[in-house]
């Protein structure tokens, strides 16, 4: 199936600061729109989906023109194939889940190949909710069916604008899942809104990077722009880090642990339920949360130690901190210690250590994605 392409060319004047915007973004996966508050993000996606009409705009989705003001041309919201998830969930309060998709269902376009009301309340696990109405859902509950509802309207696009912001990180954790596998689950790709890190991390196939004056400062796959200088600007060496990509190789029920093979080496997580043996999946790991040994550990509670070669080390000469990087097969990991350590364990480059990871530390840091 060809991936359709949304061309963007948008310049918007603001009172301290004019949004400049003028890319092509192919369809396939996530791609989200990240930067601080301000930035333009949430604009730009009110501007794909018809909600916005001010400035200088051109907007093509697959060749069709739905915004151009210097040709006085404009394609209403509801005669683009878009659906939105908004930060609130816009529910019907008087209907339940069942009237509440329902309502969506009816009104739909007749197209080839429909998403059924049945593969919504399976792949969003709805069934038990049905019959609640919006005022007895969590947080998390409400957006589901927000979702459910909207791609119900059969939409080519999904628009996603900060749909996690008002939730705690309970409810965060339960709805990062069905988002994640909703380009493979349903064929919908989306474009995704948010300044948080972790969510960026988790669910997006090519990041755009707007800066706080309303520019592109670069684009490209997650695993790269992570490690960009723009990004480090923006996110800070706190946020800094690497990601991975590993095979899991077992689950254990018992103590509830996950085991992945990272280029032959071992690593153990918290189990997520949810992975299959042979998934091969990505992880991101701060490099604050990588310690390092120049031997094997003894006699401690860390859990993964990976034998690595030191790469590179970068000293930051107006902090107490360095960088230090590893290589690990074709693949690389970084730690963040003191300047002071590396003097003191007498680290070099091209030497042999142990990057050391507790497991503890993947239940808040380390974000999971599963590679298509």
């Amino acid at each position: 199936m060809s991936v359709k392409t949304l061309s963007l060319r948008a310049r918007l004047p603001f009172a301290d600061h004019t949004i400049e915007f003028d890319e092509t973004i192919s369809l396939r996966g996530i791609t989200a729109l990240f930067g601080p508050s301000g930035s333009g993000k949430s604009t730009l996606l009110r501007i794909i989906a018809g909600f916005e009409n001010r400035g200088n705009l051109r907007l093509t989705y697959d060749g069709d023109i739905w915004s151009d003001s210097n040709a006085g041309i404009f394609c209403p919201p509801h005669k683009r194939s878009v659906g939105m998830v908004f930060q609130d969930d816009r529910l019907f309060s008087h209907l339940d889940v069942a009237g509440n998709l329902a309502f969506a269902e009816k009104r739909s376009p007749k197209v080839s190949n429909p998403i059924t009301m049945d593969h919504v309340v399976k792949s969003l696990d709805l069934l038990t909710l049905l019959n609640k109405f919006p005022a007895t859902l969590s947080g998390g509950e409400k957006q589901r069916v927000a979702l459910g509802r909207t791609l119900l309207t059969q939409p080519e696009l999904l628009l996603l604008d900060e749909p996690l912001s008002a939730l705690d990180i309970r409810r965060k954790a339960e709805l990062l899942p069905f988002l994640e596998k909703i380009p493979r689950e349903f064929g919908v790709p989306a474009i995704f809104v948010s300044h948080a890190i972790d969510e960026v991390a988790r669910l997006a196939d090519e990041v755009i990077l707007l800066s706080p004056d309303g520019y592109v400062s670069t684009r490209g796959p997650v695993p790269e722009i992570f490690d960009t200088q723009e990004m480090h600007e923006f996110t800070g060496k706190f946020e800094a880090g690497t990601f991975l990509e590993v095979t899991v190789t077992a689950q254990d029920a018992d103590f509830q642990i996950t085991t992945l093979d990272f280029e032959g080496e071992v690593l153990r997580m918290p189990m997520v339920a949810s992975l299959k043996v042979g998934d091969r999946i990505r992880l991101r790991i701060r490099a604050r949360d990588v310690a390092v040994a120049t031997s094997r550990p003894q006699g401690i509670s860390i859990r993964n130690a990976i034998a690595a070669k030191i790469s590179d080390i970068k000293a930051e000469e107006q902090t107490a901190f360095a960088e230090i990087t590893f290589a690990v097969g074709s693949q690389s990991l970084r730690a963040r210690i003191t300047r002071q350590a590396v003097v003191e364990l007498g680290l070099e480059r091209g030497q042999d250590a142990f990057a050391l990871i507790k497991s503890v530390s993947f239940d808040r840091r380390v974000m999971i994605s599963a590679l298509g």
